[in-house]
């Protein structure tokens, strides 16, 4: 068993669900995890996965829990037999994270220009955020319109779901594309500090330029694309 270490600081006000801390260390919190949220740790069938070891051989550790996130850290086993610990992110909510693409009229894009804390960057992306419980995915994506935009939505269009980064990131996004009439103001406290609207070519150039680097953006103009919904056309 790895030795017990001091609960970090963000592990102190942990949420029942996520554990009620007997002896208060991130191995604990790891166990009760293990117990209550079990499709969290399998392993699909076959050769090749990697695979999560289990007490009483060794105990992982959540890192950090929020209202947003949880991190764990993973002890495994690689393919070829080597024992590492692996990084993994999880949405603490159950609920599916959104991103909508804004369609104009006359076909045009709505970007907004945000900056975002891990990349340290401003980023041209569409619209992205956490979804509400109960509540559908389709209003929240109309949600993250009114809320980001000030816009509502005429129509609504599922364009599937991306792993954004699945080596580390557990969770996949929802993505839309939706038909709104006009731009209104931007929502508050959304690191949001303009909008640029485009062609949808000239949107597709900038992913291709690398003025556009966020892999949701991408997907979403990529999978618009073929769905017919490229320069003002109506979905297939």
């Amino acid at each position: 068993m790895i030795p017990a270490v001091p609960l970090p600081r963000s592990l102190l006000t942990l949420p029942v669900e996520v554990g009620d801390l007997v002896d208060h260390t991130p191995e604990s919190a790891y166990a009760h995890l293990r117990d209550t949220r079990p499709t969290w740790f399998l392993t699909p069938p076959g050769g090749g996965a990697i695979d999560i070891m289990r007490w009483p051989m060794v105990e992982g550790q959540v890192l950090h829990r929020d209202e947003e996130r949880v991190v764990l850290e993973d002890p495994v086993v690689l393919p070829d037999g080597q024992q590492v610990r692996r990084l993994r992110i999880l949405a603490a909510r159950s609920e599916a994270p959104v991103a909508v693409l804004p369609l104009l009229a006359n076909g045009e894009v709505v970007l907004v220009d945000r900056f975002r804390h891990a990349a340290r960057t401003w980023q041209w992306e569409i619209l992205k955020g956490a979804g509400v419980a109960g509540v559908s995915n389709v209003q929240n994506a109309a949600g993250q319109l009114k809320d980001l935009l000030a816009a509502s939505a005429s129509e609504v269009i599922g364009l599937g779901r991306v792993h954004p980064d699945p080596a580390l990131v557990a969770e996949a996004v929802a993505l839309y594309a939706a038909r709104i009439d006009a731009v209104g103001e931007l929502g508050h406290g959304a690191g949001i500090r303009r909008v640029r609207v485009v062609a949808f070519a000239e949107a597709e150039q900038m992913a291709l330029t690398g003025q556009i680097t966020d892999a949701v953006t991408i997907t979403s103009l990529f999978r618009a694309r073929q769905a017919g919904l490229g320069d003002g056309g109506a979905a297939r």
